[in-house]
């Protein structure tokens, strides 16, 4: 599912994103499906052609709270990945990554997040006319985009290789599970090892091991696990019955 993220519409990594600072900010999800539910109401309002202030204003005042915070969360989700990527030699490319939001810039600038709040609610009330002619809400952090770039090529990751755009991917994976290593989160890698050349699946199998997690790996080519030796369990599926262990 995650084979086109690079070169897909926005929205899929803004998803990808948000499932990263999920993980990071457990509050994220409530404030995002808050947000989601005043836009959709907004938005109806729009659409509709009401004129009546107070109902804006409500919603509105709802909108800047938790857009806020989630701009918020992402741009210091960003950062903590940023960090561990740029702290880590390995075989898989380094990525310079970024997020391009109205709010999230006004974090990057080192507003807090009840001024971000403020000038998220001013920006609503200012572009009422626009949003009503267009029949949605045209700024806010449903907007953002997420942005991956290949840092020794400077090149933007949706221009890349396939195989590097694997390599990237799998780079910001990785960096997610450092940033969680205190929590021992579980990493699920499905045929991960198929897309690689042999330097990058040895490479995977050090870091994986490296990590000090459980993780899950799957694979229709048991050759594809032999850099783990010994080091892994291995387990076969075949006839809905498991051997192995």
């Amino acid at each position: 599912a995650q084979d086109r993220l690079f070169t897909g519409p926005a929205s899929d990594r803004r998803k990808f994103l948000d499932r990263f600072t999920l993980s990071l900010s457990p509050s994220h999800g409530r404030s995002s499906i808050r947000f989601e539910k005043a836009r959709s109401e907004r938005n109806r309002l729009l659409s509709d052609g009401v004129t009546d202030r107070s109902w804006y204003e409500a919603l509105e005042a709802d909108l800047s709270r938790y857009g806020a915070e989630i701009a918020g969360a992402r741009v210091a989700m960003v950062a903590a990945l940023q960090r561990e990527i740029s702290n880590r030699d390995t075989v898989f490319p380094r990525s310079l990554i970024g997020v391009d939001g109205t709010l999230e810039a006004r974090f990057i600038d080192g507003d807090n997040a009840a001024d971000v709040a403020e000038f998220y609610r001013a920006e609503l009330a200012a572009t009422r006319g626009t949003d009503m002619r267009a029949g949605r809400t045209l700024i806010g952090p449903h907007r953002t985009e997420f942005h991956v770039t290949h840092r020794a090529k400077a090149m933007p990751a949706g221009l890349c290789s396939t195989g590097e755009q694997k390599a990237l991917l799998i780079g910001l994976i990785l960096a997610q599970a450092r940033t969680l290593g205190a929590a021992k989160p579980i990493l699920l890698l499905d045929e991960v090892a198929a897309h690689l050349d042999a330097i990058r699946r040895a490479a995977l199998a050090e870091e994986l091991l490296d990590l000090d997690l459980q993780v899950f790996m799957t694979g229709t080519d048991a050759g594809l696990f032999s850099d783990f030796g010994d080091r892994a369990q291995h387990w076969r599926v075949e006839d809905n019955q498991l051997s192995g262990g």
